[in-house]
């Protein structure tokens, strides 16, 4: 059985390198990999807390201390939150939240001033209101950092596969 296995693994690995399967983070032809691709690209800043934490997210996953390159794209973001509540109000005292973070991004080549890439992405997370003002506002604040997180993985991955679709051509 174990050998049957092992076949069929060494018979798909050997499919993939010859369907012209490339991991996203490798280099490309000349050399530029997708990280050296998203570590030029600048993330303007927002004005709200939730686009903060976004760019926060989107930095430090894509411009890690030291390895940012020239800038050649600047990444608009603009966060919109929405709160619904999810439980029956007609039972006393419970009251659980979505808060969804829906953000708008636009990619942006600085020389040409060309839009590259945009999109829409979204995060729904919820939380309890117990009536306590600080824990409210503490779990409120957990859940917006916990769907910027979310977002933030979401379109670092959607721009690193733009990079890496923009490289092979």
């Amino acid at each position: 059985m174990q050998r049957i296995t092992f076949i069929v693994l060494v018979v798909l690995s050997l499919g993939l390198m010859g369907c012209g399967y490339k991991p996203l983070y490798g280099a490309s032809n000349d050399g530029v990999g997708v990280a050296s691709s998203l570590s030029s690209i600048t993330v303007q800043e927002t004005d709200s807390r939730a686009g903060q934490l976004v760019r926060n997210k989107l930095l430090s996953s894509m411009r890690p201390a030291g390895s940012g390159h020239a800038d050649e794209f600047s990444l608009s973001i603009v966060p919109t939150i929405a709160k619904s509540s999810l439980v029956d109000q007609s039972r006393p005292g419970i009251q659980r939240i979505r808060l969804r973070l829906m953000v708008s991004y636009q990619l942006t080549e600085l020389s040409s001033g060309t839009e590259l890439n945009s999109g829409k992405t979204f995060s729904s997370v919820s939380y309890d209101v117990v009536h306590e003002p600080v824990a409210d506002l503490q779990a409120e604040a957990n859940a917006l950092s916990r769907a910027a997180q979310e977002v933030g993985a979401d379109i670092h991955t959607r721009l690193a596969a733009f990079m890496a679709s923009r490289g092979s051509t």
